[in-house]
């Protein structure tokens, strides 16, 4: 994969993870704090991705962290919808 995209992926990821904290900060709502550690994970993946000698994405190191960014959005989905939460 190209470098250059492989930047512009990280790039993008790193600031989707920065906008879902930011809207944690201001709900302090859980499923806001996991998609931005899933986006962050992803990034951070990304970037590990680019800076190794040969950038092929079929390395199981890669796959296994991005199958846990991805398991960590189907627990946010899933804790959002099937938990209940005790209102005052």
């Amino acid at each position: 994969m190209d470098l250059m995209l492989l930047g512009a992926i990280v790039m993008a990821t790193l600031t989707a993870a920065l906008f879902f904290l930011r809207f944690w900060k201001h709900t302090r709502d859980r499923f806001f704090l996991y998609f931005a550690m899933s986006f962050g994970i992803e990034g951070v993946n990304r970037a590990a991705l680019a800076l190794t000698g040969n950038p092929n994405e079929d390395r199981p190191f890669f796959y296994f962290v991005r199958f846990l960014s991805f398991v960590l959005i189907v627990v946010a989905i899933a804790e959002k919808n099937f938990v209940k939460r005790k209102h005052p």
